[in-house]
């Protein structure tokens, strides 16, 4: 290893705080120019990348190390909905120029902790300055036995549909950030800075479900997405919709906050479709994983958009599904 008082600031940089994260022999260090991983045998690699922008999917001066964390999180739930274990990433960052080095030390401070308990190691990236706001952009990889990976194209009517932990907390979490609602609980702010990753749920996607993804774009929308690309439809009780104490509480206050529970995305939570015949495998795996699942729906024939419920049976309406970037 090079002493970090060697080369150039960046050099430095990199040796001081992000050569520690690199544990995976294949990392070599980050003394090269790329990284080599082999998968175990008999598997497939499941690769990701997302990432996140300063004024867009945090604010400035959220603290540092919950930004390295969910940098990292908001991969992992997308591996995990695939059904892979994690094996590694990669990390690109591009740093305002005269940035905090502070920051960087709280961020990859909050990145490594969560590297460890995931066991996700850096193996490599690459660091920038920008003029614009800092960037972080992660390339994660996971491993699955081959041919298992669970695609958003495999629900059949009749699926029951299923999502993991509470849905809008994050969203509802981010008007509080913004001043629009109040939370004395705290927890709604903290389910939007820092998501949870469903990785010990993983297995249980991958043996029992026929369609699944992450939902990091409002429920509405992404059970569209999966339901386009499954060729079907569902319907969905809102009622059944799992909700923590703090959004029940935002709701009481005004009902029309079931829109952004419903659409506003950044959950981070696990939606999926379990054939009939696998409901109550699923509901004993997921409970053995520590995981809390919720039906709230089921997968019906046809093309049109999924309908949300309400008690009533009538289908509400959305100024728009869920969150788009453009």
């Amino acid at each position: 290893m090079r002493d970090i008082q060697d080369g150039s600031p960046e050099d430095r940089l990199i040796a001081k705080y992000f050569r520690p994260l690199a544990k995976h022999p294949g990392a070599f260090g980050l003394g090269d120019d790329a990284a080599a991983i082999t998968p175990p045998p008999g598997h497939d690699l499941v690769l990701k990348t997302d990432g996140l922008i300063a004024g867009v999917h945090f604010f400035p001066d959220d603290p540092a190390d919950g930004v390295g964390r969910k940098a990292l999180r908001v991969n992992l739930s997308d591996l995990a909905a695939k059904g892979a274990a994690p094996l590694g990433f990669l990390l690109a960052i591009a740093l305002p120029k005269g940035f905090d080095e502070d920051w960087l030390a709280g961020f990859t401070r909050g990145l490594g902790a969560d590297a460890d308990t995931y066991n996700c190691p850096l193996l490599g990236g690459d660091t920038d300055s920008t003029p614009g706001p800092t960037t972080i952009s992660i390339a994660a990889f996971g491993t699955l036995p081959v041919g298992t990976m669970v695609k958003r194209s495999g629900a059949k009517a009749g699926d029951h549909v299923f999502v993991s932990g509470t849905i809008g907390d994050a969203a509802l979490g981010l008007r509080v950030r913004k001043g629009e609602l109040d939370d004395a609980s705290g927890h709604l702010v903290s389910r939007y800075r820092v998501p949870e990753p469903r990785a010990t749920l993983a297995e249980s996607v991958r043996t029992h479900a026929s369609a699944a993804m992450d939902i990091s774009d409002g429920l509405a929308g992404d059970l569209a997405k999966l339901c386009r690309a499954s060729g079907v439809s569902a319907d969905i009780e809102v009622s059944r919709v799992p909700r923590s104490a703090a959004a029940e509480q935002a709701l009481a206050r005004d009902c029309n906050l079931i829109e952004p529970v419903l659409t506003g995305g950044e959950d981070y939570e696990i939606l999926c479709a379990i054939p009939p015949a696998a409901v109550a495998r699923f509901r004993a795996a997921a409970s053995q994983a520590g995981v809390v699942v919720a039906e709230i729906g089921r997968i019906v024939a046809g093309k049109t958009p999924p309908r949300f419920l309400n008690p009533e049976g009538k289908p509400l309406g959305f100024i728009r599904t869920g969150y788009s970037h453009f």
